[in-house]
């Protein structure tokens, strides 16, 4: 019998659910990194004082379905109690990890365990939802065949790597012969200072060091003297690390590293989740911003495409991004969805504040 479970961390906090877990991510209709044991149950820890708990669609012993849920009692700043997925700001995808094949019943499922336990929410939010592949579709089939009244209420894009080409042949074409000519200069200028070496690591060998590198790194930047490095809070620096050896000891981490005589000057991990993969943080040494590693360094970034089971890579960056978007040519559409719940009132006043939100915007906010 398939069931909606309203579970709390302690629930799924063990060997056995974890195992579970693991498994549905391998399985999932949409990857997700970020929803994934290791990553969300870090996110938890990082951020204790947030009520989430997780909504778990299962079947026998077998974990359909999951998606962390809270319920916030002000919209991005106006008073109106919601239920939501749950995101912080270190997490860039808001899609819930779902079995393939069973999409149509999560949302089913999703959506009456909202109307019954509505309270005092008026609406169902879903922020940072890829808006392509089967998830999404499964969802927009779902409210089609209910009669659901829904809102697109934001929308952007993802800068994303996808194509069949070589890591060299994507290179040349997204970038002019001028532009590659001012780089190799760079790159020439940049190996007059010292040796230069390019490290790709996807294993969990020397990563306590490479961790404690990358955030010092991070913080002797614009972030360090702005306060939102990753070091700058033990939240953040504790997330960071606990997320990036869960994904080592899953063979779900990449991280590669540009050295100048060995010490690291341009850093990046990447979480694998295939048929995807999802660049997580990046960090390049600012004092050598004339030499550009950081570009460099994306450069070697371009081989993920011809890794075995990578079909394409989101930056997890936006469109105005003001490097990566000059690079990587392909988009992704992602976006906030509001959903009605509830009866017929409440279905009213759903209707009447997303025409107030969106106002001239009937199809969402456009990047």
């Amino acid at each position: 019998m398939t069931q909606l479970r309203l579970l709390d961390w302690h629930d799924i906090d063990t060997p056995r659910a974890i195992e579970r877990w693991d498994r549905l991510a391998e399985q999932a209709s949409e990857p997700n990194p970020f929803c994934e044991s290791w990553f969300l149950r870090a996110s938890h820890r990082a951020f204790p004082g947030a009520k989430v708990r997780l909504l778990c669609l299962v079947s026998g012993e077998d974990l359909l379905a999951l998606m962390p849920v809270h319920r916030p009692r002000r919209y991005y700043g106006r008073p109106v109690p919601h239920i939501a997925n749950w995101l912080h700001p270190n997490c860039f995808i808001g899609a819930p990890l779902v079995a393939r094949g069973a999409e149509h019943v999560f949302w089913q499922a999703l959506l009456s365990w909202c109307d019954d336990h509505a309270g005092l929410a008026l609406f169902l939010h879903i922020a940072a939802l890829p808006l392509d592949g089967a998830l999404h579709a499964a969802l927009v089939d779902t409210l089609a065949r209910q009669t659901r009244p829904s809102a697109l209420v934001f929308r952007t894009q993802h800068v994303v790597l996808q194509s069949a080409m070589s890591a060299e042949d994507y290179f040349t074409a997204s970038l002019s012969g001028k532009k590659r000519k001012e780089l190799g200069r760079q790159a020439r200028r940049l190996g007059e200072l010292g040796a230069l070496a390019f490290r790709r690591q996807d294993d969990a060998a020397d990563l306590d060091p490479w961790i404690a590198q990358f955030l010092a790194l991070e913080a002797a930047g614009w972030k360090g003297q702005a306060g939102s490095a990753l070091s700058c809070d033990a939240s953040t620096r504790g997330l960071f690390a606990e997320a990036l050896e869960g994904a080592a000891r899953r063979g779900r981490l990449e991280r590669i590293a540009l050295t100048l005589d060995d010490r690291p000057i341009a850093m990046l991990a990447n979480f694998l989740a295939p048929p995807g993969a999802f660049s997580f943080k990046t960090a390049f040494d600012e004092s050598l911003a004339a030499y550009s590693p950081g570009v460099l360094l994306q450069r070697e970034n371009l081989a993920l495409m011809e890794r075995d089971g990578i079909e394409w890579v989101d930056s997890c960056a936006t469109q105005d991004h003001p490097m990566i978007a000059h690079i990587w040519r392909e988009r992704r559409p992602v976006g906030r969805v509001n959903i009605a719940i509830g009866g017929t009132a409440r279905r009213m006043l759903f209707k009447a504040l997303t025409r107030a939100e969106l106002g001239r915007n009937p199809t969402g906010v456009e990047p």
